[in-house]
């Protein structure tokens, strides 16, 4: 008997998760103690502070069953299109209606079924390096061909140049990630007119329409007073992901959405490609008590003005003590450039302190580190000698 003991396209899937699973299970992270107190973990957006009061108060006022199928199946329950329709109206200033929200476990799951909905085999999809860890073995999930298209290093805008040129008779979509994740950077109404004008040349020229995939975890967390401008606003072939686990900073209560821009042409059969995805990837809707609460939860949001204070802090504690730091616009992470140019070697450094950061390696920007913003104030303070001390042995750039 021969053969392979799992799919190619599984095996292909890991392949592009290497990075991010090879970390996870052997890195000196992976082999903390969670449990000690004077450990200083800042790899991921896990919250370091108890959740909001306001947000666990609802969740038990919603506990309580009020009819007998308070706890049955849910898909897209009509009060939660409802308010998520109502609050992008407000926040966007667009006309969304409410057949076209549909409520997912989490933006990871949206993103999914966006591409399952969209993506045929060997497709084109663009994503933006630095990416968010699982873009690329997403798509290689749902068949598609993944296209890397780097940042303007100097900028951390997107790269035109670069996605032009990537664009084929086989692209389908294009993946955008504003307040971007890992570095920030808010992608400006300059940029989005014209990646909107791209896609639009190159729909075009291929005859078949180019779908812009709008992930706006972080869209709520912006620093500095600056608004936030949506891609829906820029091109009408738009679908905005969304989660509340970033502005809630709960990621383990998982509620978000996809969301049609009314401008989008072919709604009706882009919901039925949607509803259809959402069974058949895992029935990818939020569970009953998180969309029963939603109208209570959609107006929360953890401090922003905290978050800004800690960028603040970390900022001008890192510069003083000779790193290179970046200043994000948004989201709840901070890069830094590594004192060495083996980002990962350094981080096993900083891991001997009992500090531990992400390194570039593990999402395509080598020779930096990521730390999360939402670590408490007391990691950040317990946290800055042990930068101070490890920076000179290598000597900070």
């Amino acid at each position: 008997m021969s053969g392979h003991a799992v799919s190619t396209r599984i095996t292909k899937v890991a392949q592009a998760m290497r990075p991010f699973l090879g970390f996870m299970q052997d890195s000196a992270w992976s082999r903390r103690d969670p449990k000690d107190p004077d450990t200083c973990d800042f790899v991921f957006g896990n919250p370091h502070e108890l959740p909001l009061p306001e947000y666990v108060t609802a969740l038990q006022r919603h506990v309580p069953p009020q009819d007998p199928s308070w706890y049955a199946y849910k898909s897209s329950e009509p009060h939660a299109r409802r308010t998520v329709a109502a609050s992008l109206r407000q926040h966007r200033g667009l006309a969304f209606e409410d057949e076209d929200v549909f409520m997912t476990n989490g933006a990871f799951a949206a993103l999914s079924v966006a591409l399952a909905a969209l993506v045929d085999d060997g497709d084109d999809v663009i994503f933006v390096s630095p990416p968010w860890f699982f873009y690329e073995s997403m798509i290689v999930a749902a068949g598609g061909r993944p296209v890397r298209v780097g940042i303007d290093r100097d900028t951390f805008d997107l790269d035109l140049a670069a996605i032009e040129a990537a664009m084929t008779e086989r692209t389908r979509a294009i993946i955008v990630n504003s307040p971007h994740n890992p570095t920030g950077k808010i992608v400006p109404p300059e940029t989005l007119e014209a990646l909107a004008g791209i896609l639009k040349r190159a729909s075009e020229r291929s005859g078949r329409r180019i779908y812009l995939l709008s992930d706006e975890a972080y869209s709520r967390i912006v620093f500095d007073g600056r608004p936030y401008p949506s891609p829906t606003a820029y091109y009408d072939d738009t679908l905005l992901l969304y989660t509340y686990g970033k502005t809630l900073l709960t990621p383990g209560q998982r509620i978000g959405y996809i969301a049609l821009p009314p401008a989008m042409r072919d709604r009706p059969s882009l919901r039925e490609a949607i509803l259809a995805a959402q069974l058949t990837t895992g029935y990818a809707f939020p569970n009953a008590l998180l969309q029963h609460a939603i109208a209570d939860i959609d107006s929360f949001t953890i401090d922003i003005a905290a978050l800004q204070r800690r960028r603040d802090r970390v900022v001008e504690a890192f510069t003083a003590l000779g790193y290179e730091v970046t200043v994000p616009e948004g989201t709840f992470y901070i890069v830094v450039r590594s004192p060495e140019e083996d980002d990962g070697a350094f981080c096993e450094r900083l891991a001997d302190e009992g500090v531990y950061v992400l390194p570039g390696g593990v999402f395509e920007l080598p020779g930096y580190f990521r730390l999360s913003l939402t670590a408490s104030d007391e990691m950040i303070e317990r946290s800055l000698p042990c930068f101070e001390r490890v920076a000179p042995r290598v000597g900070v750039r």
